[in-house]
């Protein structure tokens, strides 16, 4: 527990702490120091206290005024001896009763300290009575009981005690706001380099952070802006390689798609009209001849029907040939129409207004190919009843989301496709995220800004 409540608390935090338990250590040493020394104190002013008083008695009993009755004489001790501190006087008669004292002795009384009982008990040293007995012309009239009083030092040391524990507080309190802002400026620093490598995982490599004073941290400051530096001019190489890359494939891909059109397609087409051509010859050949060559020409044409077949799907795969041709948004609802007609008992729903008649091919091309392998995931693994397309251009930036309400892909990773459609969207200096709960279906976002990538396609 102590652990995790340290590791939890901030650097500051944990200086501070460290300078509080270290304060509060030297004022737990400085205050058992004092109360010994207190304890010490205390005994020694009794025990000088209570000599002075013993001297002072015998004196007064040397100088006692004869014409002073007994009972007098002893009533005005307490009084003549009200300003020794740290003993408590009591006066007694020959009979052994106590002698009533005046009024202005019981205000000599030392002061109670019963707010101070239980720390008075503690430091306390131990009480000594001395009894002397008074003797006046040769009778001992009465005697004196001298019994330690610590109470009034105690008390004194409680006060002062209370005035400096009030001053250290305020000195404390002081100290401490004085730190916290000093470690404030001194750690703001470190917290602004933690913050840019935050920035620097969530790939901002444009952050860079202001100097400081300090030389130790000035020079970490400098390192981590070369740092940044340095990943922003490897991160722009790399999307202008991935870019390069993308338009080169794409390039590929369209010049493939238009041989398979111009090349393949003609030669297909021209064998299945050859094989029509010769299809009119054959009734003219004998009837066995002909029902031999008839099935063979009708196994022909279906192998020529297959192969076209698998050359339209291949440019579908390659290259939409309405891309660049067709505004965009055709495009995409005929793709979304497209797969409505083939899967019924799926809700499909488009939105893709407000954009552009194209924006590139290869922008174009990594639209629709997101759409077409978000649609395929959702009709082969969501079990969904509805899927939503929603494209739109905000902010200079072109935004699609597919959004099913199937079972979701938890315990599921990504196929092929996902990281496809990911990699060919960060290669545009795009952004891909993928939302998905048990139950509550899967959400795709695809943001690609629009710029330097869409002039290049268009050139």
């Amino acid at each position: 527990m102590l652990h995790g409540f340290w590791s939890r608390r901030s650097l500051r935090t944990q200086l501070l702490l460290v300078v509080g338990a270290m304060n509060i250590i030297a004022l737990l040493i400085g205050g058992t120091a004092a109360v010994l020394r207190l304890r010490t104190q205390t005994s020694v002013e009794m025990t000088a206290s209570m000599q002075l008083a013993e001297t002072l008695v015998g004196d007064l009993v040397n100088l006692a005024d004869h014409q002073l009755s007994a009972e007098q004489f002893l009533a005005s001790l307490p009084t003549q001896l009200r300003s020794i501190r740290h003993i408590r006087i009591t006066v007694r008669d020959a009979q052994g009763r106590p002698v009533p004292t005046s009024p202005l002795a019981e205000e000599a009384e030392p002061r109670q300290i019963s707010a101070y009982s239980i720390f008075a008990a503690l430091v306390a040293p131990p009480v000594e009575v001395r009894r002397l007995p008074v003797i006046v012309g040769g009778q001992t009239v009465g005697s004196v009981n001298i019994t330690g009083e610590p109470g009034d030092e105690i008390a004194e040391f409680s006060e002062n005690i209370g005035a400096v524990g009030a001053l250290v507080l305020l000195l404390e309190a002081a100290v401490i706001g004085c730190l916290y802002v000093l470690f404030g400026r001194v750690l703001d620093p470190l917290a602004a380099v933690a913050s840019g490598l935050s920035a620097l995982e969530a790939q901002d490599y444009g952050i860079r952070l202001r100097k400081p004073t300090v030389s130790e941290l000035a020079a970490i400051t400098d390192h981590f802006n070369t740092l940044a530096r340095a990943l922003e001019a490897a991160h722009d190489e790399n999307a202008q390689l991935n870019r390069r890359l993308i338009t080169a494939q794409d390039d590929e891909r369209r010049h493939t798609a238009l041989e398979l059109h111009d090349e393949v397609g003609p030669c297909l087409f021209g064998l299945k009209a050859g094989l029509a051509s010769i299809a009119k010859t054959v009734p003219a050949l004998p009837e066995d001849t002909s029902a031999a060559i008839s099935q063979c020409l009708r196994e022909m044409a279906a192998i020529v029907d297959h192969l076209q077949a698998i050359n339209r799907s291949m440019l579908e795969r390659l290259r939409p040939m309405a891309l660049g041709h067709v505004p965009l948004k055709d495009i995409v609802g005929r793709l979304v129409e497209d797969r409505a007609l083939q899967y019924p008992q799926l809700l499909f729903s488009c939105n893709a207004n407000l954009l552009q008649d194209s924006y590139g091919d290869t922008i174009d091309l990594t639209i629709y190919r997101c759409i077409q392998e978000g649609l395929t995931n959702t009709i082969r693994h969501a079990r969904a009843r509805h899927v939503c397309v929603e494209l739109m251009e905000k902010a200079g930036r072109l935004g699609l989301t597919v959004a099913d309400d199937g079972c979701g892909m938890t315990g599921r990773q990504a196929g092929l496709g996902l990281r496809g459609m990911q990699e060919r969207v960060a290669g545009l200096g795009g952004g891909y995220a993928l939302e998905s709960e048990e139950n509550e279906g899967t959400r795709i976002h695809v943001t690609i800004p629009l710029g330097v990538m869409q002039d290049q396609s268009r050139v």
